[in-house]
């Protein structure tokens, strides 16, 4: 399974495990004169996942649409594998190798499941759309996705469309995959399929993750946390460190 997952992504040979994947420097948005990020500094480095925590309203998911293009900075940087992105196009960002499912999945309900995995051929760097067909390692990873392929995506579970907004995602080849809260309103069973999925694709291909995330089994999946408070980042180590403490205040548990 392993050799087969890892067609799913490419990180280029040039890229060793402990080169920085995404750096934000000093990153600065506002909505009108309502100041929402201050001075946010982020790493993620090849093959590491990232969860940002904190409670709701601070900032979480305004900083990733702002990493994906969907927010400008006033002030700061995002550089990707190196490269400045700050000035690029969310679809520009997409072909460079950024992988994005948004809170609410944003799955085309009308759309069959294969459709929808189709569309995911758009973000490919090399501008191919392959054969048009689902890779194995796709259903490898969901299985139940390769029994509902001519289903519409509206008819769908919230837990089965997020395994397909992920698999979507995945279709792209991406280097970095950004998650906004996949396992909100999903049951706890569906819950842990999908954390168990994000830590093969991480272990097999080396795509980096950076994700948001309330739940606390979730979260000590990954190697790095950083804690949110107000727009700015306050607090940061390894989820192997996470204090009861840092869980209270900026956890909804």
């Amino acid at each position: 399974m392993t050799q087969g997952i890892r067609a799913i992504a490419h990180t280029p040979t040039n890229t060793p495990s402990n080169q920085l994947m995404l750096q934000l420097s000093n990153l600065n948005v506002y909505y009108g004169e309502s100041h929402i990020l201050r001075n946010v500094d982020l790493t993620v480095s090849a093959g590491q996942m990232v969860c940002l925590i904190g409670r709701n309203g601070v900032g979480k998911t305004t900083l990733l649409k702002t990493i994906m293009g969907l927010i400008k900075p006033r002030t700061g940087t995002i550089n990707f594998v190196g490269e400045p992105i700050t000035n690029k196009s969310p679809d520009g960002r997409a072909k460079l190798g950024i992988g994005y499912v948004p809170q609410g999945r944003e799955i085309i309900p009308r759309l069959t499941v294969k459709e929808n995995l189709l569309l995911g051929l758009e973000a490919r760097r090399d501008g191919s759309k392959g054969n048009q067909e689902i890779p194995e390692e796709i259903f490898a990873l969901f299985p139940v996705l390769k029994t509902m392929l001519s289903r519409m995506g509206g008819d769908l579970s919230g837990g089965q469309q997020q395994q397909l907004a992920i698999a979507r995602a995945l279709m792209g080849k991406p280097q970095l995959l950004i998650l906004d809260e996949p396992t909100e309103g999903i049951q706890p069973s569906i819950i842990l399929e999908i954390e168990a999925a994000v830590r093969r694709i991480i272990e097999a291909t080396g795509i980096s993750v950076l994700l948001v995330e309330q739940h606390l089994h979730f979260v000590r999946q990954a190697d790095w946390y950083y804690a949110m408070q107000k727009g700015g980042i306050v607090a940061s180590g390894a989820t192997s460190e996470l204090s009861q403490d840092v869980i209270q205040r900026f956890l909804a548990v």
